[in-house]
């Protein structure tokens, strides 16, 4: 695997970042297949704490809440998890009653958190197992896309062929990180960080902020109902005492203030209101994580 500075960044037509010479699509096969969650790569541990736990199933009951505003009703109906990954989603949303499936291209994930779900997903090449589900003319009330996009070699690939298995009426959460916001120039140039830090490969291969995700789902033929943030964790990075790209050792400090911040608004504030400010934060460039739900046009 060749090194971050061997690779190439450009924004593209649309308007995100992306990798102009990327890993081959075997490479990647065997990187997620081998090593992706069987080393705790990114966000993924072999063990959560409960509030951990507790943390993961408010933010999918917080964006359901919206599926089930822009669905116009709250009767479950079927639910695909492209890279389903631990299957939290898949586990939350069976929980209330919807008929779930999931795809990834390791159940390595799956086996470790959520085992007893292994029967309702498929692994392999995700391509691959959505051309064969296309050609199978199957559809879903409700496709996540949760941290995936990102990933792709081909995103504007993958969000065209999603058209395909949403339901006229249904709904598509895609969720990707913020990446190359004006907050993260600005702490560059203001020497708060002396890298982009966000930049991740082979991990990540499109970088999306808000108004290029908002560009590449239109340029794809979905329609942008809504976009939410959540909690803004680099607002840490302003500080030299909290700053956790800076000083490492401070990453786990901010990740435990945002979990007790996200319980403590959820125990006291409905999930309208936290999505009202989620989504103010969106509009203005800020939250670590952006998530649209799209429906077809």
């Amino acid at each position: 695997m060749k090194k971050i500075e061997d690779f190439r960044l450009k924004y593209n037509d649309i308007g995100f970042l992306e990798v102009t010479n990327p890993p081959s699509p075997e490479t990647l096969k065997a990187y997620y297949a081998e090593r992706y969650y069987q080393t705790e790569q990114g966000s993924y541990r072999k063990v959560y704490s409960d509030q951990e736990l507790a943390y993961l199933n408010l933010k999918i009951s917080q964006k359901a809440s919206l599926v089930d505003h822009f669905r116009g009703q709250p009767t479950p109906g079927s639910f695909l998890d492209v890279g389903c990954g631990e299957g939290f989603a898949l586990a939350w949303f069976a929980s209330v009653g919807w008929s779930v499936k999931g795809i990834d291209h390791s159940i390595a994930g799956l086996e470790s958190m959520n085992p007893d779900l292994l029967s309702h997903v498929e692994s392999g090449d995700l391509f691959e197992i959505l051309e064969r589900r296309i050609s199978a003319r199957e559809n879903y009330d409700l496709v996540w896309l949760n941290n995936v996009l990102e990933h792709v070699l081909n995103p504007i690939s993958l969000l065209t062929s999603l058209r395909r298995l949403v339901t006229p009426d249904g709904i598509l959460v895609v969720t990707v990180p913020n990446d190359g916001s004006a907050y993260q120039e600005f702490l560059l140039n203001n020497g708060n960080i002396s890298e982009r830090f966000w930049v991740a490969i082979p991990d990540h291969l499109a970088y999306f902020n808000y108004e290029s995700l908002v560009g590449t789902v239109t340029a794809t033929g979905w329609k942008c109902l809504d976009i939410i943030a959540d909690f803004p964790i680099d607002f840490f990075l302003l500080h030299p005492g909290s700053n956790y790209v800076q000083e490492r050792t401070n990453g786990p400090l901010a990740h435990q203030a945002r979990l007790s911040m996200e319980l403590m608004l959820a125990e006291h504030n409905s999930h309208d209101n936290i999505n009202e400010f989620y989504r103010s934060l969106a509009r203005v460039g800020l939250g670590r994580n952006l998530t649209a739900f799209l429906s077809p046009l």
